[in-house]
């Protein structure tokens, strides 16, 4: 089968790998890994790095005369023209289980919102982000330890594993069936920000709460709050039973060498702070905060 392909290179190489021709391959970050190897395996001439979807790269593609155009991690608008060249049409991977969390930041969302379980959707593509008819999924337990880059790391698996299997598909003429998402279950994971009141650290929500605002932040933008006059962003943080000591929301001290702060029902312990570049850790964060 002849794809058009666009996103980062490691995909593209796998696609190689299972025997599809890939034509043109247009790269979002073309310091991923794979580049070098694609290059080699394409030929340079076939291998763009961050191309203009424009016409010129329109007219290209349809000289090649791809069956399919697929995206990985291609985070810009695809022109229609481009799709309409590829007579099986065009998909891509989203890492939730659309209609649940469109938008550029789903793994953060899906800590946020407390999920237990997420996924990635292999879906067609549509004028408006994330809204394209589902064609296949495959679901992954949430490890409640994780943060938003950890989840998105367990998450590469998974979408790379759906990505072949549909391509495969596609190949065999066995494309999977489109199925319209249902919009009355849609949400959306717009970037969050440590401003945003959707996930700011309030510390007279619940512990649980907390540590979810926490690692859906973490570990950038980072949950930024100020502490004993000290301006640090919060990285890592365990529960533990609110001591005798703290009998208020946001109250904070230094237990065994350790900083506490009070939450509604519990307490929060730090484990690992930013400041200014530097990570702390520990009783480092203790010591900064005037032990």
């Amino acid at each position: 089968m002849r794809v058009v392909f666009l996103g980062l290179p490691m995909a593209a190489c796998l696609l190689h790998a299972d025997g599809h021709d890939v034509v043109l391959a247009g790269l979002s970050r073309p310091d991923a890994p794979g580049r070098f190897r694609l290059r080699r395996l394409l030929g340079a001439e076939r291998v763009l790095d961050r191309p203009k979807l424009d016409r010129a790269l329109i007219a290209r593609a349809q000289e090649a005369r791809p069956d399919l155009v697929v995206s990985w991690f291609w985070t810009n608008k695809i022109p229609g023209d481009l799709v309409a060249c590829a007579p099986l049409g065009r998909f891509g991977l989203h890492p939730s289980l659309l209609p649940r969390h469109r938008g550029p930041d789903p793994t953060s969302w899906a800590i946020l919102s407390g999920d237990e379980v997420t996924g990635v959707t292999a879906h067609r593509i549509a004028p408006e982000y994330d809204t394209g008819a589902v064609l296949m999924q495959r679901a992954l337990a949430i490890d409640p330890t994780w943060n938003a880059w950890q989840l998105a790391k367990a998450l590469d698996r998974p979408s790379l594993a759906l990505l072949r299997e549909v391509c495969a598909r596609f190949a065999r003429g066995e494309p999977p069936p489109d199925v319209a998402q249902d919009e009355a279950r849609a949400t959306l994971a717009p970037f969050l920000e440590p401003d945003d009141e959707r996930a700011a650290l309030r510390f007279a929500d619940s512990t649980e709460h907390v540590l979810r605002v926490i690692r859906a932040l973490a570990p950038s933008p980072g949950a930024a709050i100020e502490i004993g006059g000290h301006e640090v962003t919060v990285l890592r943080a365990k529960g533990r039973a609110a001591p005798p000591v703290l009998e208020e929301p946001g109250e904070a001290a230094v237990l065994g060498g350790h900083v506490v702060i009070r939450t509604r029902d519990g307490a929060i312990e730090l484990l690992t702070v930013e400041r200014d570049g530097q990570v702390l850790e520990g009783a480092a964060i203790a010591a900064l905060l005037g032990g």
